[in-house]
């Protein structure tokens, strides 16, 4: 497709810091969700450690993922 198709529209990959943190804050929100439904069928506890390893686990391989 040639820009005049798509409306002159370019993409970029944008600031990397702001991906970083986006990458982080969804990461956390997922990881909570995760985590608040495993505590809710007694499959692990419902603590700060446990959604911060998995946040971080989310966000290294999405890391990874992307690169």
């Amino acid at each position: 497709m040639s820009d005049q198709e798509t409306g002159g529209i370019e993409w970029g990959e944008g600031d990397p810091r702001v991906v970083l943190v986006m990458n982080i804050i969804l990461s956390s929100i997922f990881a909570t969700v995760v985590i608040y439904g495993l505590s809710y069928l007694d499959l692990a506890a419902f603590t700060f450690v446990n959604v911060a390893s998995l946040a971080l686990i989310l966000s290294a391989i999405t890391y990874v993922v992307t690169k």
